[in-house]
């Protein structure tokens, strides 16, 4: 069955409609990898069947039905399809994060990674022994990354070091902002962007790299196994609370350079604080986030504040909280803001900026979702949340009860942990 350069273009269209921003609850998204007929979040029997059905005349065209790409919807779809579920596939072509159409030639036995995200990603997956060169950032954080930080520094994502990278004879490499303009400058290497922490996408992303590594089991764990299950504890105990129930949050932006710089309708923070029962007191501004007056932070009075410290200053490698326990000093005592409900009645966070991105994000959602409803979630432990997503997922052997600067309140947290 030939497709038309018009009909392609047409399922394209249609298809881009799947492709629209996701709450962050869950794993509902369609997988973008050739192969995937009917769309859904997998490839399996179903899209062997599917395309039967394009075949047989009684089932439309889909963008994805083209399993092995070459324009033709056949026979040798179902046999790719096939090879995909075994995973033996030679070849696998998807949808990147820019909206590009990326063919990856399996196996895949060199990565460079031009981010901490898909670093993270890839020990999911258990697949170190693949990485020949990392960013920067990533040798830069021995403490998170003891075993990329001896490899080839390759630059830095919105630099990369394209002659360090070549050394290091890639067959892939994963970027972390525009990925065609870093195509260019790698001449036979396959360059795909992945969108590792936005949570609107990066389960879809993960799973991608579950297929393109063959580790789709190690995908598939995280996903239910971690972040499913705590993302879907959080969510049903917060979907039916009335708008009169949800307190008032103010999330400050820009880590910790500006608490006037709020998180509005269009961020992930709006997401963040939705599925945590809370009302962000910036939802009715159309836009990612503002500079603030401070004025309108008074006037709309929120219950709830979180500020960010960044990412530079927290985590694995800091024991000291004398920098976290500073940002919450400097936002409680700050004159303008004396009368607000959430510095009167103490209920004032600072968080690491690095958990509510990425991966680990339901470990930052947990002491959210705590901050926003503590007698709710009384049960809730983001500690050991942490810990679990460490231990079983990273792979470290590090105590978070005993080391690390991540959250600051000078009585539930007074040691930044």
């Amino acid at each position: 069955m030939k497709i038309s350069v018009f009909s392609l273009v047409s399922m394209l269209l249609a298809s881009l409609t799947l492709f629209v921003i996701m709450p962050a609850v869950g794993s509902d998204y369609t997988l973008g990898i050739f192969g995937n007929a009917n769309m859904d979040d997998t490839i399996d029997e179903d899209d062997i069947a599917y395309v039967e059905g394009i075949i047989a005349g009684t089932n439309e065209e889909t963008l994805l039905a083209d399993a092995n790409y070459d324009g033709v919807i056949d026979e040798k779809d179902l046999t790719q399809i096939e090879l995909i579920i075994l995973n033996v596939e030679k070849e696998l072509t998807l949808i990147d994060s820019e909206d590009r159409f990326i063919t990856v030639k399996k196996p895949v036995e060199r990565v460079v990674l031009l981010a901490s995200y898909p670093a993270e990603a890839i020990r999911i997956l258990k697949t170190q022994d693949k990485v020949v060169g990392v960013s920067n950032s990533i040798i830069q954080d021995e403490a998170y990354f003891p075993e990329f930080s001896k490899l080839q520094d390759v630059g830095i994502a919105t630099n990369p070091d394209y002659e360090a990278i070549l050394s290091v004879h890639p067959d892939f490499v994963i970027q972390h902002t525009i990925a065609s303009e870093t195509a260019e400058h790698l001449p036979g290497v396959t360059v795909a962007l992945l969108m590792l922490y936005k949570p609107e996408n990066f389960i879809e992303e993960l799973v991608k790299m579950g297929y393109i590594f063959g580790k789709k089991d190690g995908a598939n764990c995280y996903v239910d196994d971690f972040h499913d299950k705590y993302i879907d504890i959080i969510k049903s105990l917060t979907e039916t609370i009335s708008d009169d129930e949800r307190p008032k949050v103010y999330v400050s932006g820009g880590g910790d350079r500006d608490i006037y710089n709020g998180f509005c309708a269009k961020s992930g923070a709006q997401q963040m604080i939705d599925l945590c029962g809370g009302r962000n007191i910036l939802a009715d501004i159309d836009a990612g986030n503002v500079k603030i007056d401070p004025e309108e932070i008074v006037t709309k009075n929120p219950d709830i504040i979180i500020r960010h410290l960044k990412a530079t200053d927290a985590g694995l490698k800091y024991d000291d909280p004398s920098i976290i326990k500073a940002l919450w000093e400097d936002t409680v005592n700050r004159p303008e803001l004396a009368d607000v409900n959430a510095v009167k009645n103490n209920r004032v966070y600072i968080i690491d900026s690095g958990l509510n991105y990425g991966l680990d994000y339901p470990i930052a959602m947990a002491y959210w979702a705590k901050w926003f409803h503590p007698d709710l979630f009384e049960d809730l432990d983001p500690m050991a949340i942490h810990q679990e997503y460490l231990t079983d997922f990273q792979g470290l052997d590090f105590d978070v009860s005993n080391h690390g600067i991540f959250v600051y309140h000078p009585e539930l947290y007074p040691d930044g942990r």
